[in-house]
């Protein structure tokens, strides 16, 4: 878990430094502000709808990453990846959701923002799936945002994909709850301070809000977000000419997944909030604790106290992917491979790391710049990171999973 001493990074800095989807590429001109209040940019921010200069070509059932970019991370929240047929989608066009994170997004166990750098790689990865059933041709994807801390708002970028194969129906896509829009003066809101629950959230749902456990539902006019309900059902794109498909970078598994059935969801209603603009939240900092500061090898005798704020690595993000080595590292075990311990943990050389999950080794992934990990295998993992002359020590722990039915 983050240290309070993250929030030192303050949020009066964050107005430059709000998150942008990197991937899937957005259209050129994507901004990191959130919509406005009045709901007069939406969709996409209103963006030209012109390519910028990537193709985000997906199989059908194939695995795909979400990456953002800044450190305006407020305290996380929740979101939802969803695709709509139109190419230059309007006020009316109709958004299926096809995965839906409820908490720890896009920052897990963060108290506050990350810090102010507009540019800096944001370091938790999410991933999504292109559903099998659904038909091959071009759409419009969206990433949608309801932040935990801060001014209430809805963050919105959206990019163009094409999805290759030789299955799928107009059908599938139908079937699919539509996106939930709040904080936009449509008559809903979500409440500061807590994760939204969404009204339908569709089958694939990964809850990550962690120890928070600040659920709530929307208040106001929310629409339930069952099929069809916002308008005629999208009809399926024309065939796109076949491309190579885009690989999926692995992630390390995290969160809990839960499979819900639309008909059970429900929403929460009370009296709409006015269209008058909302009064910015004022924020307090959090009282920074102090460090413990220790050799790399060593377990700490003395607890010395130190100013400089220490980042630690949750126990479930990954390091930024990076593309894999022509030859398996010494003392790592091979992707993919059996592993008889749940949730252990393999440090590979001091440079490196994966994880038993779901029985058997995830792929190695590189530790962050100026980090180095403790090698071996063990329940735990030690992370050391070197700043201003000290060696901070952040000890990760296996983690027990669960799977919980949807309400």
């Amino acid at each position: 878990m983050f240290s309070k001493s993250l929030t030192l990074a303050g949020l009066v800095s964050a107005a430059s430094a709000h998150i942008l989807m990197t991937n899937p590429v957005p259209f050129a001109g994507s901004s990191s502000s959130p919509l406005e209040g009045s709901g007069s940019n939406y969709p996409c921010q209103a963006v030209s709808y012109a390519a910028d200069g990537s193709v985000n070509t997906y199989a059908q059932g194939s695995t795909q990453q979400l990456a953002f970019k800044g450190t305006a991370v407020h305290g996380g929240g929740s979101c939802q990846v969803s695709v709509t047929t139109d190419l230059e989608p309007t006020v009316n066009s109709v958004w299926k959701v096809i995965k839906s994170i409820e908490g720890g997004c896009p920052a897990q166990d963060a108290a506050g923002n990350l810090g102010n750098d507009a540019n800096l790689e944001v370091p938790f990865k999410y991933s999504f799936d292109i559903p099998e059933d659904l038909a091959a041709g071009q759409y419009v994807l969206a990433w949608t945002w309801f932040n935990k801390i801060g001014n209430r708002e809805m963050y919105m970028n959206c990019a163009p994909i094409t999805v290759t194969g030789s299955s799928g129906s107009s059908s599938a896509l139908s079937a699919l709850p539509d996106m939930f829009k709040a904080n936009i003066g449509n008559g809903c809101s979500t409440t500061e301070g807590t994760d939204v629950k969404f009204p339908d959230a569709g089958s694939v749902v990964e809850q990550l809000n962690g120890a928070t456990s600040v659920f709530a539902a929307p208040v106001g006019s929310c629409a339930t977000g069952t099929p069809n309900s916002g308008g005629d059902s999208p009809e399926a794109p024309s065939a796109a000419d076949p491309q190579p498909t885009a690989s999926a970078q692995p992630t390390v598994p995290g969160g809990v997944f839960v499979t819900a059935d639309p008909s059970t969801a429900t929403s929460t209603a009370s009296a709409a909030p006015t269209a008058a603009p909302e009064q910015p939240v004022e924020e307090q900092p959090v009282e920074e604790e102090p460090v413990v500061d220790e050799p790399v090898e060593e377990e700490p005798i003395a607890e010395e106290p130190v100013e400089e704020p220490v980042v630690e690595t949750p126990v479930d993000a990954p390091a930024p992917p990076v593309e894999s080595p022509a030859e398996t590292p010494s003392g790592s075990q091979t992707p993919g491979s059996a592993c008889s311990t749940e949730g252990y943990w393999n440090c590979v050389g001091g440079t490196a790391f994966q994880r038993c999950a779901s029985g058997v080794w995830s792929p190695v992934q590189q530790v962050a710049a100026g980090t180095s990990c403790t090698a071996g295998i063990g329940a735990n993992i030690n992370f050391v990171k070197r700043t201003g002359g000290f060696t901070h020590l952040a000890r990760h722990h296996a983690m027990h999973r669960s799977r919980h039915a949807m309400h």
